[in-house]
């Protein structure tokens, strides 16, 4: 009431003054209320406009039920939608054919020390969906949404960034009610000169600012993380967060198994920016394990795309990340290197991941080839929406005789065999790069470096609930993931001020203080006193 008085608010309010929790009951009944998952995104993209405490209560008390409505899979569909749902602008629009803008343009959003985190996209690759062009601000949005909900993040010191550099998706273009530029995709040295001015912008009206690339081309993505990783704090979601949450549940896999990650045996199909960026953890992971070099460790990874497994003969048609992981053709003379169940027959692996888009790719001849082989194949249809995934769990788990351990990339209910109730784990990013996120941003870090990401590995892998129960997921459920991340964030701090790349002065030294510390420092979805200033 004092509230009301002060700010001018008597007479504009019904009498009766609700709490959040009765609020939160009100708005989940208007979301019920809507018709079908998209018009669900739509009413939640409003509530988040008009009360931000409001949505993310309602979020983090529904966490299971509306993950997939604000993020994969509605968002993909709401992306495909942007122009034609459009109501009002959210974030920063940048066009490439006004870099000179960049600069103005981005400091319309604060002073240096108001942004912490940035999410940045140029919408070429989107959830599996492909070019969405400028509709990508919304998987901008989306990303920093689940850093605030997830890791506490305060969503006020969030900016969600679009570079607008045209479309190649003819749809798009053909649409009169589309937002974008209309033209087909800038590429080559005019893209490049774009995406370092602002970066360089970034850097100068944001210093402290930790920069998240998403959802870039196969072409562009792991290219400007390695061209930027090296002088500031940046993250590529598409190559490390998909790389950590699976090596997670690779980790927590093989401990059932009782195979060490020195010997493992690793298929992955599909070999764009996600396989290779799982395939690279997985790589470097292996080598630390055994004390080999990297390019050792690689031959115990055998990756496939769309020609076949990746041989050194195919030359230039590979990209940077695949030649990495390239065989020799001689390993493979007179036997089928584009037929995956022959390449599963061969190599014997102990682990299938599939990152293809490739629907039901993975088949019963294939999961019965692996289940002859190994004791407990782990196999990872990854790919999403969940239209695109490689196997239904339903079927592994039939086809293995129940021994599959298996982890997917969009939710899937529990599966019944034989009686036994098996719940599917979802490789879901939002365990891993919240966390991350968190702490290099809390302890100021420099650079993200190789060594704290596999610290947030070891994290999520630590919290595994199959490591007390193998009918469990083998990673954590995202209805634990603001406790995950909390996790991950102080493994990231810690390996931070180890390796001397944290700049934040004051961080305790003792476990629980550190925790303490932390959690302090996280946003939580509740209201404040208002003061009149």
């Amino acid at each position: 009431m004092e509230e009301r008085e002060t700010f001018g608010l008597m007479g504009r309010l019904p009498s009766n003054m609700q709490t959040l929790e009765e609020q939160v009951e009100r708005a989940y009944e208007q979301f019920l209320a809507r018709e079908g998952d998209l018009g669900k995104n739509t009413f939640m993209t409003g509530l988040k406009e008009q009360n931000e405490v409001l949505y993310y209560r309602l979020l983090q008390d529904h966490l299971k039920e509306m993950l997939p409505i604000i993020y994969t899979p509605t968002e993909g569909t709401a992306i495909q939608s942007y122009s034609r749902i459009f109501r009002r602008p959210s974030g920063c629009f940048l066009t490439i054919t006004s870099p000179y803008e960049i600069e103005s343009s981005l400091s319309n959003f604060g002073n240096p020390q108001d942004i912490d985190y940035i999410v940045v996209t140029d919408g070429e690759e989107i959830l599996g969906i492909g070019d969405q062009g400028v509709g990508g601000i919304l998987i901008s949005v989306a990303k920093l949404a689940l850093t605030t909900l997830c890791a506490g993040i305060h969503p006020e010191r969030t900016l969600p960034v679009v570079l607008d550099c045209g479309t190649d998706n003819k749809k798009l273009l053909g649409d009169e009610l589309y937002l974008g530029m209309k033209r087909l995709r800038v590429r080559g040295k005019e893209y490049d000169a774009f995406v370092d001015a602002f970066v360089k912008a970034t850097g100068m009206l944001f210093p402290r600012a930790y920069l998240h690339f998403e959802d870039f081309g196969v072409g562009n993505a792991r290219r400007i993380l390695e061209r930027y990783k090296g002088e500031r704090a940046c993250f590529n979601d598409d190559v490390q967060g998909t790389g950590c949450i699976a090596l997670a549940g690779i980790m927590a896999g093989l401990h059932i198994c009782g195979v060490a990650l020195g010997d493992v045996r690793i298929v992955v199909f599909g070999s764009g920016t996600a396989g290779i960026g799982i395939a690279e953890h997985i790589r470097d992971a292996i080598a630390v394990e055994k004390g080999k070099g990297k390019d050792e460790a690689a031959k115990q990874i055998w990756c496939v795309d769309k020609p076949g497994l990746l041989l050194k003969s195919q030359g230039e048609n590979l990209t940077t990340g695949q030649v990495q992981f390239a065989r020799d053709d001689s390993e493979w003379q007179d036997k089928a290197h584009n037929d995956l169940l022959q390449i599963v027959k061969d190599v014997k692996p102990h682990v299938l991941i599939g990152t293809s888009t490739k629907p039901k790719a993975f088949t019963r001849e294939i999961v019965q080839e692996m289940s002859r082989h190994v004791d407990r194949p782990i196999i990872f249809p990854l790919s999403n929406p969940t239209r695109l995934h490689e196997a239904n769990p339903q079927d592994v788990y039939e086809w293995s005789e129940g021994k599959a351990l298996i982890a997917t990339g969009s939710p899937f209910p529990p599966v019944e065999y034989q009686g036994q109730r098996y719940e599917v784990a979802e490789c879901n990013n939002s365990t891993a790069f919240p966390g991350i996120g968190l702490g290099t941003v809390l302890c100021r870090a420099k650079l993200l470096s190789d060594k704290m990401l596999v610290a947030a590995v070891k994290a999520i892998a630590a919290q595994s609930p199959a490591l007390k129960d193998p009918d469990k997921g083998l990673v954590p459920d995202v209805e634990n993931v603001r406790e995950v991340s909390v996790a991950v964030a102080k493994m990231v701090i810690k390996q931070a001020v180890q390796e001397g790349l944290a700049t934040q002065e004051g961080i305790p030294e003792d476990d629980r203080q550190l925790e303490k510390w932390l959690r302090a420092q996280m946003w939580e979805a509740k209201y404040r006193p208002l003061k009149r200033i």
